[in-house]
């Protein structure tokens, strides 16, 4: 009996492996990028992105970044507001924490920059939308390289950030899977070893 309990815990377990991947390869073919999703981990994108919200994005090879400029005349919202919200590594570098704000507007190299500087590169100027000052007058003083967004923000998913932000959560979420697969493999062991 011993020895059939260990066959399901190891199937369950090969089982698991499975559907994890199945998961991971059927975000990407949806998506075009590996890394599907993000929590929100500050209030700078309230009302409309809130603190533990997991966003899902899409590849930027993938779609056109529309500016909030472009978005007003093309009456086109994304997440409640005009144009798109993007994520991004301040500055290329995976080191840095990483952003998802707003794309206001699309500014050219020598442009005039909200801070009367030119723009040292052609680029993204961003805006978190609780925020009052784009991040180019804050923590980022260069526009956003396209090179540097790494997703656009497509769907919003309330409160699942903060059991997905952490490795706990992660494993939680990995236990009920396995704990379900165990279940419905032991009942079904049973269904077949006891027939009616």
């Amino acid at each position: 009996m011993g020895e059939i309990k260990m066959k399901v815990w190891i199937k369950a377990l090969l089982v698991l492996i499975i559907v994890i991947f199945a998961i991971k390869v059927s975000a990407y073919a949806a998506s075009g990028t590996w890394q599907t999703g993000f929590a929100i981990q500050s209030g700078s994108m309230e009302p409309n992105m809130h603190r533990g919200d997991m966003i899902l994005i899409q590849s930027p090879h993938r779609t056109n970044i529309i500016t909030y400029e472009d978005g007003e005349m093309l009456n086109y919202k994304s997440l409640n507001d005009y144009g798109d919200v993007i994520a991004y590594q301040p500055y290329g570098s995976s080191r840095r924490i990483l952003v998802m704000h707003r794309a206001i507007s699309w500014i050219e190299k020598g442009e005039v920059m909200s801070d009367g500087e030119p723009a040292p590169h052609e680029g993204y100027i961003t805006k978190g939308d609780g925020n009052r000052y784009p991040d180019q007058l804050n923590s980022v003083t260069e526009p956003v390289k396209p090179e540097w967004v790494i997703g656009v923000a497509r769907v919003r998913i309330p409160y699942i950030g903060y059991l997905l932000s952490s490795i706990r959560g992660t494993l939680l979420i990995c236990a009920v899977i396995y704990a379900a697969i165990v279940g419905y493999l032991l009942r079904r062991k049973r269904i077949f070893s006891n027939p009616k």
